[in-house]
Order: structure tokens, then sequence, then C-alpha cells
């Protein structure tokens, strides 16, 4: 056995099925199509699995950056870890082609107009909280659909439930006909599902491997109508939670996926077809250079607030002060916010938030006039300029 050849997972198997348009379109090819090639996955949830030696070692390089990261940080910085998940939920929703700045997903959380990325991506980041904060379970992954689809103008409807339809990748946009991926029928989807939580739920699989075969087996049940690529890497973040790989934070892969994707891609591909060590090794080296780039950003936060204090140079127990300390903990804040948590009058507010401002530490995100949304801007370029640091490095690879 070739060390390529160990690390194999059950071949999906194919079935020809019946096919009718529900609505009539396309060409008369796609109105005459009568029947489909599926593709059935294998139930996984009894699975052995064995990993090539070089593959394993990519994915014990991962689990010590993740735990190093983890452990260092977690606790401290309370930023960070939710600068990481908004981080992964942005770079998820990148190679589902939904493009948003850090700044227009800021304004779309505090509910300014926004573009309908920003608001998916805001979406994304309650479905992925959800994942990786509830028990592994079918329930919560329903839920965490309802989140992230709830407000979609196309599938909204479709939210937090299984497909009741038959879906497809590529190919025509009226039926199957020419589709690169055919997904199992809509009766098979509960029962592959129920299997696939078993899997998730093992603890003698190696956390690497098997948070990477759980997400590319979502992908290939494709269970919902939409939304099933961040669900599918969400809930890899939520196997490595689970096994308490880390506790505190969710490392940002999806930014370096989303560097490499026609390599995720392809790995997903391979999958199907009952190989698993290429997007184990694709996973488990995103995951390396995820956590160890964010371990650079936790370094730079931990910095923050001495260099806020020196350029500011606030008086002990001041409002300064005290608005310095909200913002290491929470970096977008409203005028109101400042106000009624730092229980300050309206002078006072706007005139601490003046002298933050002027003093470059934080800058208005909205247009508005009345209760602006404030960032520092500190930590919103960090976090911008951690996808680009994770992406280069894993264009590297």
């Amino acid at each position: 056995m070739t060390e390529r050849s160990a690390a194999l997972v059950p071949a999906a198997e194919s079935a020809v099925v019946p096919w009718r348009q529900s609505v009539k379109g396309g060409t008369i090819d796609d109105r005459r199509l009568a029947e489909v090639t599926v593709s059935i996955p294998a139930h996984i949830s009894g699975i052995s699995l064995s990993v090539p030696p070089g593959v394993a070692a990519e994915c014990d390089e991962a689990i010590r950056a993740i735990a190093s990261l983890d452990a260092t940080h977690g606790p401290q910085l309370r930023p960070l870890a939710t600068m990481l998940l908004r981080a992964e939920s942005i770079a998820s929703s990148k190679i589902e082609h939904e493009t948003a700045s850090v700044e227009d997903y800021v304004r779309a959380v505090h509910g300014v107009r926004s573009n309908s990325s920003a608001r998916s991506m805001v979406r994304a980041t309650g479905a992925l909280d959800r994942l990786v904060s509830g028990p592994l379970d079918l329930d919560t992954m329903i839920d965490a659909h309802r989140r992230l689809m709830c407000d979609d103008p196309v599938d909204g409807p479709y939210a937090g439930r299984w497909r009741d339809m038959q879906n497809w990748i590529g190919g025509s946009d009226h039926s199957p006909r020419g589709a690169i991926y055919v997904p199992p029928p809509p009766d098979r989807v509960a029962g592959l599902m129920a299997d696939l939580v078993v899997f998730a739920a093992r603890d003698d699989i190696a956390v690497i491997p098997q948070a990477a075969i759980a997400h590319a087996q979502l992908e290939a049940i494709h269970p919902f109508t939409d939304g099933n690529g961040r669900i599918g890497r969400a809930l890899a973040a939520a196997v490595v939670r689970r096994r308490g790989i880390a506790r505190s934070v969710t490392v940002p892969v999806a930014s370096a996926l989303a560097a490499r994707r026609s390599a995720y891609f392809r790995a997903l591909n391979d999958f199907h077809a009952g190989d698993a060590e290429p997007i184990i090794s694709v996973v488990a080296t995103s995951s390396t250079v995820a956590a160890e780039e964010s371990k650079v950003t936790a370094g730079r936060l931990a910095e923050l607030p001495d260099d806020w204090r020196d350029r500011v140079k606030p008086s002990r127990g001041s409002a300064a002060e005290s608005l310095l300390e909200k913002l290491a903990a929470e970096p977008v804040v409203t005028t109101e916010d400042v106000e009624d948590d730092l229980g300050l009058s309206v002078a006072t507010t706007h005139r601490v938030i003046d002298r933050l401002r002027g003093a470059g530490i934080i800058r208005p995100l909205t247009q508005r006039t009345r209760n602006q949304v404030w960032g520092v801007g500190d930590i919103l370029d960090e976090l911008a300029d951690l996808d680009v640091r994770i992406a280069a490095r894993a264009r590297e690879q």
C-alpha cells in the first residue's frame, strides 16, 4: 500500500434517479432531461482511518499551533476570540464570493446600512458561534443554518431545514444537465446527516482528520439548499472546539482555504472518490498557518493598551481611562454605548470621544450625525492584516 492510498474513506456510490423540472425553463435539453446520476456518500460513523505519516505530522503541527494560541492568549485577550470568530466568518463567506471589508462588516453588526455581503457575513458569524458553542448535534446544526440563511432573499424560506429538492453544483441553472457534482436525493439527507453527527462525536480519531472529514462529508451530502460550505467549515471548527484543542478561540482557517481555493476544491473532489488525504492535509496546513499568524496578532493586541495610554495619558479613574479599558475588550462601540455603559453625561461622552479620536485611537465608521459607530483603528486594521498575512503564507504552500 502506498502512503497516499492509506488515507482512504469509503468512496461515494452513484445511482441514476428520475428527474423532472419543478419550474420550466432553460433549453430544450434542460426540459427533456428525465434522469440524473447522483452521488451517494457512504456512511462514515464507524470507519477506521489510517493517516499517512507525513500527513499525520502536519496534523500534529496544527494541533500544537492551535493549542499554543489558545493556551497563551485565549484567556487573557477577550477581544481575540471575537476577532478570530469574525475573521473566520468573513473569510468563509469570501469563499462563497461574498465580499465586504472589515468596516462594512462592523457597520452591518451595528445595524447600519451596508451591502448584502456584509449582512451575510454577520449571519455567518452567528451560525459559527452557534456551532462552536453548542452541543454538536443535528438540532445545533439546523439552528446554525437558520441563523445563516434566515434573511436570505432567495433561500430564506429554506433556512433551518434539510432540503426537500434535488440540488447540484455547476452546469445549467435549470437542471442538473452538465453538473460538476450532484449530491444524494433529498430522501437520503436525514440519514446521512445523522450518521455524520455520530462520526463528529467520536473521540477515537485524531482531531484534524476528524474535522476535515466531517467538513468534506457535509459538503458531499449538501444537506441544505444553500450555505453548505459555510456550515461545513463551521462544523470543522466545532469539532476542534469539542475535542478541547481550543477552548477560547476559533482559528480563521478559512482565510488560508480561500487563498488556496483550487487545491481546497480539488481535495473535496478527491474525498468523493474515497481519498481523504488531500483534504486532511489542506485543513492541517491551513490550520497551522492561521494559528501561527493569529498568535502574531494576539501579541500585537496585547501591546495596544499601553500604547494607547502613552498617547492619551489619562488620569487615574478618568472617563478617558474607563473608555480605553472598554475599547480593549470591545473595539467597536456607539456613542450611546459609551454614555450608558460608563455612566457619563452627554457632554463628557462627546469630550472623551473627541479626545480619543484626536489621538488616532478611534475613528467613525458611519456618516451618522447621531449615535455614531466608533471603531478602534489599530484593532480593525490588525484584523484585516491578519487575513492578508494568512493568505500570503497559504499561497506559498
